[in-house]
């Protein structure tokens, strides 16, 4: 029995760590199954890449597709055509996609049509926008696979609404929390940038394209972000999109002369203690909004919606516009709301969803070569 683990992005890389590790550590258990993880190359940074395989203690891919940038269409060609090839080749009983990014539909699609079992591992989450490219891929992911793993029942019952067989959906836990709490004591000790002391300061993180496309919201922000460094220094690790992007708009030097500190992006162990450390977080990534939940740090979001609103109702996280006003409000919510301890952490986020996921699949795998599924 052959699994294909599919990783084409660094938030990819994050969810699948502990899900290699789950595997690993059940050979001595079970037999007869056999384990390749197979990089898209859609984030495309060698170094970067690397610095997350390396803090992350994932193996050297066993394939490569380098597949790189291009538009939305190209890409996702690409990744296609690539992975079919990867399938013939390897016949694989399963194909394991994990999130919500181009590769994960691509692998997904391009596995179903050649008769290979789909697993979804970030399944249902829903923000409801369907100008999202990530929106899309889930919505395109989740019915055409075999398993689907939730992260909590919000998911599950997202995809109960839309008609996907309850016996295919199963609520295991959030990998990415899985792989935070192995990593939390190391990142914690990785350096801080000069100057910034320990709860003393915010991080930034705005990359989607909804806001930095739009010169008008980005305006808006980094006229939220001067007013807020003003109470609060503040550290962003910039993408190099974003950058370009603010540089663009004329609004990079604007950055520069405050106190805010723009850095180059950081790998996952030196990012994660930076925000574990942090008074606050301002972003628009999906992942940061589970992870602050789970640190117990105050987050806003800049965006009008969120396909994790388990982070919204038990967690740290608020939602915000982007006008400065109703950002600098929901600094103010985010703050309170940690002073007054109400957040708490959503179920089976308790550091075992991989070992779950697992399980599931071996079963899952054992039961179809035993011909009873």
């Amino acid at each position: 029995m052959l699994f294909l683990v599919v990783a084409g992005a660094r938030p990819n890389f994050i969810k699948v760590a502990p899900i290699l590790e789950a595997f690993a550590s059940r050979r001595c258990v079970h037999n007869g199954f056999e384990v390749r993880l197979v990089h898209t190359g859609q984030h495309y940074d060698r170094a970067m890449s690397d610095d997350f395989f390396r803090d992350l203690g994932i193996p050297e891919p066993d394939v490569n597709l380098g597949v790189g940038s291009g538009s939305h269409a190209e890409q996702t060609a690409r990744v296609m055509v690539g992975f079919e090839k990867v399938c013939a080749e390897y016949r694989p009983d399963w194909v394991i996609v994990v999130g919500d990014v181009n590769s994960t539909m691509a692998c997904a699609i391009a596995a179903k049509k050649l008769g290979i079992r789909v697993a979804h591992v970030e399944a249902g989450l829903r923000s409801g926008d369907m100008s999202m490219p990530e929106e899309i891929n889930r919505v395109c992911t989740d019915p055409i696979s075999d398993l689907l793993f939730v992260t909590d029942r919000i998911a599950a019952d997202n995809l109960r609404r839309e008609g996907v067989d309850v016996n295919r959906v199963h609520f295991v836990g959030n990998t990415m929390i899985d792989t935070l709490q192995r990593n939390l004591q190391r990142a914690l000790c990785t350096s801080l940038p000069e100057g910034l002391e320990v709860h003393q300061y915010g991080v930034v993180t705005i990359h989607r394209p909804a806001n930095v496309d739009s010169p008008v919201k980005l305006a808006a922000i980094c006229e939220s972000l001067l007013e807020i460094a003003e109470m609060l220094p503040l550290v962003f690790p910039v993408h190099p999109r974003t950058k370009a992007q603010l540089s663009a708009a004329g609004l990079l030097h604007k950055l520069l002369d405050a106190p805010v500190r723009l850095i180059e992006p950081l790998s996952y162990l030196p990012f994660l203690g930076l925000v574990a450390r942090s008074k606050l977080v301002l972003t628009d990534s999906g992942g940061i909004q589970e992870e602050t939940t789970i640190l117990g740090v105050p987050c806003v979001t800049v965006r009008p919606n969120t396909e994790r609103p388990i982070t919204c109702i038990e967690g740290t996280n608020v939602l915000t516009g982007t006008a400065p006003a109703e950002i600098k409000e929901a600094v103010i919510v985010a703050l309170d709301r940690k002073s007054k301890g109400q957040h708490s952490i959503p179920e089976k986020w308790d550091g075992r969803a991989a070992e779950r996921i697992v399980d599931t699949l071996l079963r899952a795998g054992n039961s179809a070569l035993c011909g009873t599924a």
